[in-house]
């Protein structure tokens, strides 16, 4: 009895001690002038740790500090544009086919900080599931449609600079451009993307009010305690760079951990891509550097040329990567 009044006695009293403790940390945290914490900023999102985990570290959940160390040397080399030859291709370029020169390359060099071999964590093995009968489709369709140029609806968003690459949402790492900023008025979020200059415009609000689909789809904000919440539906495009039809629903979470750091996690939920949710989380850490115009003008300013182009094969019965024409028409392409 004794020893059970003195444990209730150390509880009551670790209460009192740890209660105003955590109460302290929770007014540490800056705030707007509207209460809500202070998430406002430049950040970059750049790590070398991809998207899904790769097939060689199956067998690892995370790595430790030696193992990180050597996985990221082999990358940091084999993603290294001026190691690749030129004859022999490689980073997923084929022979004759290599991009700008390291130089302009900001792909990030480092793990992120708990060392997970993966951004994704759900499903548990790290990659993203398996596409669908639904999603296998439209996709085919759409590339078909792509190696055919059947005209601009033919191109994709990032050819003509409209939207994808790494912006978002979701946001997920890339070769370079890994860098937004947040700002927070009484009734809005904004969430300015560096790549493709992208800016997302966010009431907050309990419900959508969709009138019409967008190429970034339709968000609404929200707080839960000290986490921003972020939901969006309502694309424009049946298909874009993330695989994700028009009725994708993403949830964005960021959540303060440090100073310096937000913790971005989100889900994405496709019934026509996925038959099961998928999560990632990432680190948004504070940069000293703005965000820079990005002058995205390839695809805009060239798609004459590329229509021109595929349109003179077509007069002279050639396929547009120059191949004869198939009597059917149709193209097997993997592109």
């Amino acid at each position: 009895m004794t020893t059970r009044a003195l444990t209730k006695l150390s509880l009551a009293l670790l209460g009192m001690i740890v209660a105003p403790a955590l109460s302290a940390q929770d007014d540490a945290l800056p705030r707007t002038e509207y209460g809500h914490p202070d998430f406002q900023g430049f950040y970059t999102f750049r790590t070398i740790t991809p998207l899904q985990r790769p097939r060689e570290l199956e067998r690892f959940e995370t790595l430790t500090p030696e193992q990180a160390a050597e996985w990221e040397e082999f990358e940091n080399r084999r993603q290294n544009r001026d190691l690749i030859i030129d004859s022999v291709g490689g980073a997923q370029y084929p022979p004759g086919v290599i991009s700008y020169n390291e130089f302009w390359y900001e792909r990030g060099n480092k793990t992120i900080a708990d060392r997970r071999t993966s951004l994704i964590y759900d499903p548990p093995n790290g990659r993203l599931p398996p596409t669908n009968e639904a999603g296998r489709e439209r996709r085919a369709e759409y590339q078909q449609m792509v190696f055919e140029s059947a005209g601009p609806e033919g191109r994709t968003t990032v050819d003509r600079c409209i939207t994808g690459f790494v912006g978002g949402p979701p946001m997920i790492p890339g070769s370079y451009n890994n860098n937004m900023q947040l700002v927070q008025t009484e009734s809005h979020v904004m969430i300015l993307n560096e790549m493709v200059h992208t800016a997302r415009i966010i009431p907050y609000a309990d419900d959508f009010d969709i009138k019409q689909g967008k190429w970034e789809g339709n968000s609404i904000a929200r707080w839960e305690d000290d986490t921003l919440v972020i939901e969006t539906k309502g694309w424009y495009h049946t298909y874009n760079l993330r695989g994700m039809s028009d009725q994708a629903h993403v949830i964005e979470h960021f959540r303060r951990t440090d100073a310096d750091t937000l913790e971005y996690d989100f889900t994405v939920t496709d019934p026509l891509s996925w038959d099961e949710p998928w999560s990632a989380r990432l680190p948004l850490r504070a940069s000293a550097d703005p965000v820079y115009e990005y002058a995205c003008h390839e695809g805009n300013h060239g798609l004459l040329g590329i229509l021109a182009g595929w349109r003179r094969y077509e007069v002279m019965g050639f396929n547009g990567d120059g191949s004869p024409k198939s009597e059917t028409g149709i193209v097997p392409t993997n592109e």
